[in-house]
């Protein structure tokens, strides 16, 4: 089961008694039918339609995943971190708009033995739109015509409006809904995620048990203190100026952990002049680089640092090699070396003051990686009541947006 323990010299100045308003707010977010992200990993019917259409299509050995934000980062993060290497499926991600990036990604796809997965609860999103036409020229160019979309194209989109789920209908392509109460950014145990997941050998009955066993921990009060307390004493530091959040898994497979974090902590809590600025990083590799300044720099953070305590594999670092520095780390293994290395950053940060939240994980897998997705979704929106913003709207995203579109349709803004 994951678990966290608090690290710093900040006092508490707070009881869980004074947490009583903030905790039935988040309560009744919890339970709300226009909030429907805490109850996904019990929604069946989500997974036998992902589970259906999987069998639809999988023989095909190229996933060609086509959507932007949330629409991508929470599937890449599950791919990267549990995608079976075995697996014969072959997966592509189309998550920006740089035509040369685009055009080293698609250039030698088997469209013909290609599953083309195009995420939008809009449907109108212009990136994801953009790629769509470019894929669908180039069916066009291998003579796929119009009426044969649907054994190449599949939507997942909202359940009954958008331009997606118009084309769905006209062309007969197969979907799958995200319902109409979750954002992007908490979608990930939708059909958004849950395909691909599939089609990489990953366990969604286990992802989805993961983060229900987690859910009365972040829920109730009792259970709960813990997580309550880890919330408010984040809430005290960015009173007192500590308004960045690193984030730092020691596991190269959680690095995209990192990258579905950001989106999620600064979507969500970026508003009204106000927010924890998210930093992504992952040991033991940024030890060389961004821990100088996390370690000696401004005291301004707070760290969330992730330890994966049994990896599934390990090597050991025994040799024959007369000279210190070998002969040093001989008698260890590279798990151990990774241990060391983590606890070392601890103890060091300790001693400097740093303001640290040590999260454990028993080994990383299916049941694991649910919990860190619901912890970290229940987190950032006890966080918003706590700033006082809506952690489920995005008013910046979406001015970008509609400048975007005047400068296309006037050439200038």
């Amino acid at each position: 089961m994951l678990n966290w323990k608090i690290s710093s010299e900040i006092a508490h100045p707070f009881h869980l008694s004074d947490f009583k308003e903030t905790l039935n707010s988040y309560l009744e977010i919890l339970n709300s039918e226009q909030i429907g992200f805490f109850r996904l990993p019990s929604n069946e019917q989500l997974l036998k339609d992902t589970k259906a259409l999987y069998e639809k299509f999988k023989s095909k050995k190229q996933f060609l995943h086509i959507g932007i934000g949330g629409s991508s980062l929470g599937p890449e993060m599950l791919i990267s971190a549990l995608g079976k290497k075995n697996t014969e499926t072959h997966f592509t991600f189309i998550n920006n708009i740089d035509p040369d990036d685009l055009f080293f990604k698609i250039k030698d796809l088997d469209l013909k033995n290609t599953i083309i997965y195009v995420v939008s609860k809009s449907g109108t999103t212009a990136e994801t739109v953009a790629a769509v036409s470019i894929m669908i020229e180039q069916l066009h160019s291998i003579g796929i015509k119009e009426e044969n979309f649907k054994d190449y194209f599949v939507f997942c989109t909202d359940p009954e409006k958008g331009d997606l789920r118009e084309i769905s209908k006209k062309y007969n392509i197969s979907t799958l809904s995200i319902p109409s109460n979750i954002g992007g950014r908490f979608s990930v145990l939708t059909p958004v995620g849950l395909l691909p997941a599939l089609f990489a050998g990953i366990s969604i009955d286990q992802l989805l048990r993961g983060a229900q066993n987690i859910q009365r921990q972040l829920s109730h009060q009792n259970e709960g203190e813990d997580f309550f307390k880890l919330a408010l004493w984040l809430k005290t530091l960015h009173d007192q100026g500590i308004n960045q959040t690193v984030i730092m898994p020691y596991s190269s497979l959680l690095k995209d952990f990192s990258a579905w974090f950001v989106q999620l902590w600064a979507e969500s809590l970026g508003k009204e002049g106000k927010g924890l600025t998210p930093i992504p990083s992952y040991g033991a590799t940024d030890q060389h680089s961004q821990m100088q300044l996390f370690m000696e720099g401004p005291n301004n953070k707070a760290l969330l640092i992730i330890e994966n305590e049994h990896f599934a594999h390990d090597f050991p670092l025994k040799n024959s090699i007369p000279v210190p520095s070998f002969v040093n780390l001989s008698p260890y293994s590279l798990g151990v070396l990774m241990k060391a290395e983590l606890e070392g950053t601890l103890a060091a940060l300790k001693e400097n003051r740093r303001h640290i939240v040590h999260l454990k994980i028993p080994s990383l897998n299916e049941e694991s990686l649910g919990q860190l997705i619901i912890f970290a979704e229940s987190l950032t929106v006890l966080m918003g009541i706590l700033l006082k913003v809506d952690p489920f709207n995005q008013p910046g995203v979406e001015a970008g947006k509609k400048y975007a579109y005047s400068w296309l349709k006037d050439g200038k803004i």
